[in-house]
């Protein structure tokens, strides 16, 4: 009996050991993840406990916090086995932010100041619903067929597809959306958000008011080898910055997005590993370094959080976008833009029209073209925020595609030698999800 006692007692011992060396680090960045997940996926699209914790956290360790949502106070709070508790806020305007002790939840806050497109035309260029449309170059049963194969049967986990959504021509051909959601639903496109961040910055280079070839504007910079990098180095993830972005563990990228106060300040605080324009390293910090620059070319708080939105998300009709803030209020340009599939098709559209939006010139061709030209040491893989096929990553697709690209396979697909839009959400990204054959199924249903 002493014998067998002693035994469970080692077994305990190591099993603690274990725990302790590979587990326990990570406890705050799991109740981090998940709090934040829960408050976002409940308060920005009204989806229940249980369907978040089956759906956006099923993922290995995650699964272990137990979550809990306060109605009254719109909060989320997650903890792992009773540890490392930790705690985000639902601010109507700003969706969801992970918080820490030291955050002053009484203190007042800006609101982004919102306008709602308005023009009674149909979606895309409006608001309302879109208008029947037949091309007879279209074949639908392929089409159709091509879009189905992209979700899992009733209770399946294979491709778990979320939505999809296609635009040709100026025109919705076919969506599709899986239990549980709609065309009403908010999706967190992760990384795709970065494209919005581009965008902005566009925006101030269209009107004068930003160059980004010269040196970026950080001070903490100016006097080491950091002095020369450029806002552009940074748009191209060339920066040679030093940066770490592995999901699957501790790193820099999973560190900021659940530990830190300020995210931007993550990747401004790196040392420099190698010469800006001669190593790509994706960053979502470099990102967020990007969101705190815009922050700086505007007087007050407000302005910065209002550009975003008057500048290009309310402008071209995505009205139920929502990009969220750290503790500081500066947007995890990163990470945490939410849309429905139809508002992300409309990004798209933005930049498959080469910055135009219905007759009005929101960004210049030229800065379209520099976003979707490939950095030099991408191997043509990405450009200024957007990935691209120019290296021909998909092989059945034209090398003309550029897209946005967010974790567990968001993706807003730009085909301009088709027309063509493309966009699908989901939990599972290439090469888990077939992304080549699910773009090829569709492109083969448009008769050349």
């Amino acid at each position: 009996m002493k014998k067998i006692l002693k035994l469970l007692v080692l077994v305990l011992v190591v099993a603690l050991l274990y725990f302790g060396f590979t587990t326990y680090p990570k406890l705050d960045l799991i109740s981090g993840f998940s709090a934040k997940s829960v408050a976002s996926g409940h308060f920005l699209d009204n989806r229940p406990l249980e369907l978040i914790e089956k759906g956006d956290n099923d993922i290995p360790l995650l699964n272990l916090a137990t979550n809990k949502i306060d109605e009254t106070g719109k909060f989320a709070t997650s903890a792992v086995y009773g540890l490392k508790e930790r705690k985000a806020i639902y601010r109507e305007g700003l969706g969801a932010t992970l918080i820490n002790d030291d955050f002053d939840i009484s203190k007042p806050y800006d609101i982004p100041k919102r306008t709602k497109l308005e023009n009674n035309l149909s979606f895309p260029y409006g608001n309302n619903e879109p208008k029947d449309t037949v091309f007879a170059n279209i074949d639908y049963t392929k089409l159709k067929n091509a879009v189905a194969s992209a979700f899992d049967k009733t209770g399946g986990k294979l491709k778990r597809t979320r939505a999809v959504v296609v635009l040709y021509k100026d025109k919705l051909i076919t969506e599709k959306y899986d239990t549980g959601f709609t065309k009403d639903s908010k999706i967190l496109g992760w990384s795709m958000t970065k494209s919005i961040t581009s965008s902005a910055f566009g925006v101030l280079a269209k009107q004068g008011k930003i160059d980004i070839y010269k040196p970026a504007p950080i001070a903490e910079w100016k006097n080491d080898d950091r002095k020369i990098i450029t806002i552009n180095d940074l748009l191209h993830m060339n920066s040679g910055l030093e940066w770490e972005e592995d999901y699957s563990t501790i790193c820099d990228a999973t560190k900021m997005l659940f530990l830190a106060e300020d995210m931007g300040r993550v990747q401004m605080d790196k040392p420099a590993q190698f010469k800006p324009d001669t190593h790509w390293n994706y960053s979502s910090g470099t990102t967020n370094l990007l969101s705190k620059i815009l922050r700086s070319q505007f007087k007050t708080h407000q302005e910065y959080i209002d550009f975003w939105y008057s500048a290009v998300i309310d402008k071209i009709g995505m009205n139920s976008m929502v990009v969220e803030q750290d503790m500081t209020g500066n947007f995890v340009g990163s990470s945490y833009g939410w849309a429905t599939p139809r508002d992300w098709s409309k990004f798209g559209l933005l930049y498959l029209h080469k910055g135009n939006w219905k007759g009005e010139q929101i960004l210049d061709e030229s800065w379209v073209k520099y976003t979707a030209t490939p950095t030099n040491t991408s191997d043509g893989k990405y450009g200024a925020q957007f990935w691209l096929n120019a290296g021909g990553k998909f092989p059945d697709v034209p090398r003309d595609m550029f897209y946005c690209s967010g974790y567990q396979g968001q993706m807003v697909a730009i085909i301009p030698s088709l027309d063509m839009v493309i966009v699908r959400m989901g939990l599972k990204e290439d090469p888990a999800f077939d992304f080549n054959g699910f773009l090829k199924g569709i492109i083969d249903s448009v008769k050349k």
